[in-house]
């Protein structure tokens, strides 16, 4: 069988999309049977990791645009991991994109705005043939991405949104995409072993101990420009609504509940020196047999980027799977790879669903 690619579609040209393209190049011969970590296989449904082609890439800071995404990637105020040094220059240069509200006060400040006006977004898509775009916009940014969720539907696009502005979740925009025969996956990107997936884990051991949670707390500290960004505390909404409810979700599947006040999740503070350093907090209170008292406390590091790219390498595989089998709205491998799903299984289940739907829909 001949190899067919996936043409991909990046919008915003940061830490995230970084690791990605950096992980394209350094497991590019990678072999199907072959382990990578990150990934659920090297070979998913008869796609390889070198089978992923960016092709079209998308921002609209001055430092990035007109580059080819090969340099733009290490452009400031990109900050994570340079994993792979060389990474060949792709003839895909970055092209300014729409702002709406896509930077924040904080960004504002670090960030300036490339010349000129937005390309028309739909005709690109069209003219680069994109099957999946990807949505690694700033956090807050409500509008922008409604605004590039409607392009990508014109253009005849899969949407993979990686950020917590709720699109997959939604019955609104899963009828638009069914209504457009297109599939989508979100929201919010759910890290290879990151503090949400952590925070759950060790809910549901707890839950699975018949240990009740009593309250919890999730505290996160970085440098990069997502923290900076999330200084702006209105850009925190939906993040917070994600991030709680990935928790909250578990405890419900459950049977049981927590007072919002005894459940806190969410971004602490920006501290510049940990660059792309992720530093996580987290505390579980509960109590054992005869009501006594305990407590759990840990602490989590992780490079933040990199934690998700290999996530982001499977779900455009999915969506690729999708769109050769003319599924549409949401499907399952999103209850996998993201926070905010269209529905909330457990991650055992929703691996198996993933598996599941990987066996039935490959090549």
């Amino acid at each position: 069988m001949s190899r067919k690619k996936i043409r991909v579609a990046i919008i915003g040209v940061g830490n995230c999309a970084s690791s990605l393209i950096q992980g394209l190049e350094y497991y590019k011969n990678a072999g199907a049977s072959d382990y990578v970590p990150g990934l659920m296989h090297s070979d998913l449904g008869g796609y390889q990791i070198r089978d992923i082609n960016i092709v079209c890439a998308i921002d609209i800071d001055s430092n990035k645009v007109g580059l080819d995404v090969a340099q733009a990637i290490f452009a400031k105020p990109n900050n994570t991991t340079v994993f792979c040094k060389k990474v060949p220059k792709t003839e895909v240069i970055v092209v300014r994109g729409m702002l709406h509200d896509g930077l924040g006060t904080e960004l504002k400040k670090i960030i300036t705005p490339a010349h000129g006006d937005a390309i028309d977004i739909e005709k690109h898509l069209r003219q680069t043939r994109v099957d999946v775009v990807i949505n690694y916009l700033p956090v807050g940014s409500e509008e922008a991405t409604k605004w590039y969720v409607e392009q990508a539907l014109q253009a005849g696009c899969a949407f993979i949104n990686c950020i917590p502005v709720f699109i997959a979740r939604e019955p609104f925009w899963q009828k638009r995409f069914e209504e457009k025969n297109l599939p989508v996956l979100g929201d919010d990107i759910k890290s290879q072993v990151g503090a949400t997936i952590l925070h759950r884990v060790l809910t549901n051991l707890f839950l699975m101990r018949g240990m009740p949670i009593t309250c919890t707390y999730q505290l996160n500290t970085g440098g990069n420009t997502d923290f900076l960004n999330m200084l702006e505390r209105s850009r925190l909404k939906s993040k917070k609504i994600s991030k709680t409810n990935a928790v909250v979700s578990q405890i419900e599947n459950a049977g049981l509940k927590i007072d919002p006040e005894n459940i806190h999740v969410g971004p602490s503070d920006h501290v510049a020196w940990q660059k792309d350093n992720k530093v996580c907090f987290l505390r579980i209170e509960g109590r054992h047999f005869g009501d006594v008292p305990m407590n759990l406390e840990c602490r989590l590091s992780v490079e933040d980027s990199p934690n998700s790219a290999g996530i982001v390498i499977d779900a455009i595989r999915c969506a690729m799977l999708a769109l050769d089998h003319g599924l549409s709205g949401a499907i399952d491998p999103s209850t996998y790879f993201f926070k905010s799903p269209h529905f909330q299984p457990t991650d055992e289940v929703a691996r198996d669903k993933t598996e599941e739907f990987i066996k039935k829909y490959k090549r």
